[in-house]
């Protein structure tokens, strides 16, 4: 049976804070009456939501399980990083590669070939190598090295900006596609997976796909806030992809400090409980079933 009563104000929460939030990435051309009214109507819509959820005998969401670390450091640490690179990827690094005055003047052709196609590519490869690497030294663990890895590659964007190297435009591309896309977004679905309580296995990863795309809505944001903020007066400069690039960064080492509130799966199965995990978390090495997933 569809929970349509808990649908409803679910939907107008996140759609009305989606809106808030694009608006607001406007800055001084934003209506900020209307995002303030935006957010209020959110709110109030998510209050609802978690209202109807408590009463209905077949809840949407179980509110039970929101309230689990496993559930919300997980979901808090998605966001973040999609946050810190996705706009940054998809948005500042091209835009960079076709400024013709302060970029490398390239086309849209040749642009998507140095950064978005290795980029895909690296990640495309590296993917299947961090999912073993993962069993054998726990997901949260691989998450971690892939965030520090994407950390250390916005700090590199900063050095080609103003630059005229190509190859450290495309090293950098590879470099992200690897620590990004390759292990912290293969990682954070594979812990979705895991961390999924055996009650309801599909109820993390389908929360953890839409933390994805509020993560990518939020980016473009937030990140393009920050570099409209830092841009000249008269638009021109690296001012403002600095302070795009640097955006990330500071909202990437906000994810990596998240990271660690995750909690350890108990098994390497999709379907282990929160509070199977918790109980792991007090055996002893000798006593733990899976030592590597810690």
């Amino acid at each position: 049976k569809m929970d349509w009563v808990g649908v409803v104000p679910l939907v107008i929460s996140v759609g009305t804070l989606l809106t808030a939030f694009n608006e607001a990435g406007k800055l001084a051309d934003a209506n900020w009456p209307l995002v303030i009214g935006l957010m209020v109507i959110a709110a109030i819509a998510f209050t609802v939501f978690w209202k109807v959820e408590n009463r209905t005998e077949q809840p949407l969401i179980a509110t039970r399980l929101l309230k689990q670390r496993s559930t919300w450091a997980l979901l808090l640490t998605t966001v973040l990083t999609m946050t810190g690179v996705f706009a940054v990827m998809n948005g500042i690094i091209p835009a960079l590669a076709q400024d013709g005055v302060v970029g490398f003047g390239m086309g849209a052709e040749d642009s998507a070939w140095w950064t978005i196609t290795p980029y895909a590519l690296a990640g495309l490869v590296i993917g299947p190598f961090a999912g073993r690497l993962a069993g054998s030294w726990g997901y949260a663990k691989v998450l971690r090295i892939g965030t520090i890895g994407s950390v250390i590659a916005l700090a590199l964007m900063l050095l080609i900006v103003g630059s005229d190297s190509q190859l450290g435009l495309l090293g950098v591309s590879v470099l992200i596609g690897i620590t990004y896309a390759g292990i912290g977004n293969v990682m954070l679905s594979g812990l979705g997976v895991l961390l999924s309580p055996k009650e309801n296995p599909g109820f993390l990863p389908g929360l953890n796909a839409g933390a994805f795309n509020l993560g990518a809505g939020l980016s473009f944001a937030v990140i393009y806030a920050a570099k409209t903020a830092t841009t000249a007066a008269d638009g021109s400069g690296t001012e403002g992809y600095y302070g795009g690039i640097i955006a990330g960064l500071v909202i990437l080492v906000l994810a990596l400090a998240a990271s660690f509130l995750i909690p350890k799966p108990a098994t390497p199965e999709a379907g282990a409980s929160p509070e199977a995990a918790a109980e792991t978390d007090r055996l002893s090495d000798a006593e733990t079933a899976e030592p590597a997933l810690r």
